[in-house]
């Protein structure tokens, strides 16, 4: 060990960001929400509930909201992703027939759809047109010394074929 510490850190002054901190948090949080759902199966906490795809669609709903930021598709997703999760611990607990839920998750969807359009939040940056090319400047026209017209009354005066 070089000066005597047993820190390995970057030198003073350089700080070294990663572009994929927000997004290298979603596999572990969707990893740890398998295992729980998992384990909540095999402990059998709630026999009727399938709990692997009832919180994988509760996380994910989450995580739109949380990794997507607030923008005109993920206030109607998040919220849908929750919505489909309570209406399937509610089919699956036998408090709903799947010919109700399908229509409610129909409306909800709908609703959703509206609410985003009314409220004030952005387009995502994908949804977002593309910035008008900035315009062309006007070219230079330069005239090349041979490109000049021939003098009045000398050669190339008249019809082209000498007529």
């Amino acid at each position: 060990m070089r000066g005597g510490g047993a820190s390995c850190s970057a030198p003073e002054g350089l700080r070294v960001e990663n572009p994929y901190r927000t997004t290298s948090v979603v596999f572990p949080v969707l990893l740890t929400t398998v295992g729980v759902a998992w384990l909540l199966t095999v402990e059998q906490a709630d026999p009727r509930i399938h709990w692997v795809p009832v919180l994988g669609m509760a996380v994910v709903g989450v995580l739109t909201l949380v990794m997507g930021g607030l923008d005109k598709v993920t206030v109607a997703v998040g919220p849908f992703l929750l919505a489909c999760t309570g209406f399937a611990v509610a089919r699956q607990t036998g408090h709903i027939t799947v010919e109700r839920m399908l229509p409610c998750l129909v409306i909800v969807a709908g609703a959703l759809m509206f609410a985003a359009h009314l409220l004030p939040v952005p387009y995502p940056r994908w949804l977002q047109p593309a910035p008008p090319p900035p315009p062309e400047r006007p070219k230079r026209l330069t005239l090349d010394p041979r490109d000049a017209a021939p003098p009045a009354g000398g050669p190339g005066l008249g019809p082209p074929g000498g007529r």
